[in-house]
């Protein structure tokens, strides 16, 4: 899709150092271990919330995507760790191998996601969930399925993405939640505009954080975050084969009851890194302001972007981002 050039001096193009932060910490977890495993022991961190009815947002890509989570890892966690959940998804704003709910679930067939059930939640319809203190809604159009659970794990891919700079948690729940017809062109459209993606920058960094604080409210208390830093190419899974090729190195996993900690943590990690591993991911995020997700977090006061970063890899010690990356090594 076509970018707008960058509008300086709004924000959404500016690293906030830790030093620069203000207020309380959460607590983000980290492993280093990119396996099944890994994601089972980091999620048993941040399980608690998790009762009832169970909903698992996940990113399950295009057909043949080569940089979704590992389908065996998912299953593994499904299996041995939330019995009876389901994997939630929504409908495709672009016409793709997801546009429609037919073309959806053979595209969840090609890509392997057969094991356990996948409710695509704006299959029968819409549902208007309130957007408490935003000034773009007051209410976002959600999949109607989204009202039958009681708790929803996010279960995201980090990387990066052509509009919104980089796809965490915020981006997983905020565009991923919305239903496809009517939600995302909130998001995305200018009413009457014949450009589809005519809303970008801050504006649009702002109505998809808007979009995920609806659902954060919506399951209070019973919501959690796990972020994987794996194959970290600067497009979205949404791009599918036609993802431009990783060239940032893996780092791990990072789990949070805190989805701006959760995020911040996981951009934290990425600007650790070595300059020239994080060039391009970076000015992805740079480029297309999306730092914005997280000074908008903060102000519609979604969680903490000061947080202690716990390493579970080494009893819980407490480090930086900085001491997690120092021995990664550059993707091949």
């Amino acid at each position: 899709m076509a970018m707008e050039k960058p509008v300086p001096g709004k924000g959404g193009e500016k690293y906030i150092p830790y030093a620069d932060r203000t207020g309380a910490e959460s607590v983000v977890y980290f492993t280093r271990d990119l396996s099944a495993e890994g994601l089972r022991r980091i999620f048993a961190r941040v399980c608690a919330p998790l009762a009832g009815k169970v909903a698992v947002k996940l990113h399950t890509g295009e057909q043949h995507g080569p940089n979704i989570i590992p389908r065996p890892w998912v299953q593994a966690l499904l299996e041995k760790d939330l019995p009876g959940a389901a994997i939630v998804e929504t409908n495709t704003y672009y016409a793709g191998d997801r546009y429609t709910t037919a073309d959806h679930r053979k595209t969840l067939e090609v890509n392997g996601w057969t094991f356990c059930p996948v409710d695509i939640l704006d299959e029968e319809g819409t549902v208007d969930l309130p957007v408490a203190g935003g000034k773009w809604f007051d209410h976002m159009s959600m999949g109607s399925h989204i009202t039958k659970y009681d708790s929803l794990f996010v279960l995201t891919h980090f990387k990066g993405h052509a509009q919104g700079g980089f796809g965490g948690s915020c981006k997983n729940i905020g565009i991923g939640c919305a239903d496809g017809r009517v939600g995302k062109a909130m998001i995305h459209t200018i009413p009457g505009s014949a450009n589809m993606w005519s809303i970008g920058k801050e504006e649009f960094m702002e109505r998809m954080t808007e979009s995920a604080k609806a659902t954060v409210d919506h399951f209070a208390g019973h919501i959690t975050f796990v972020n994987v830093l794996r194959n970290m190419s600067v497009s979205c899974d949404c791009e599918g084969v036609g993802a431009a090729p990783v060239v940032t190195p893996n780092i791990g996993i990072v789990a949070s009851l805190d989805i701006l900690a959760a995020d911040q943590a996981s951009v934290d990690l990425v600007y650790a890194l070595k300059p020239q591993e994080h060039h391009d991911l970076v000015e992805r995020m740079e480029s297309r302001h999306g730092l914005r997700q997280l000074t908008y977090m903060k102000e519609l006061g979604m969680g903490n972007d000061r947080y202690a970063l716990l390493d579970i890899d080494n009893g819980d010690a407490r480090i930086d981002p900085a001491e997690a990356v120092r021995d990664v090594k550059p993707f091949r």
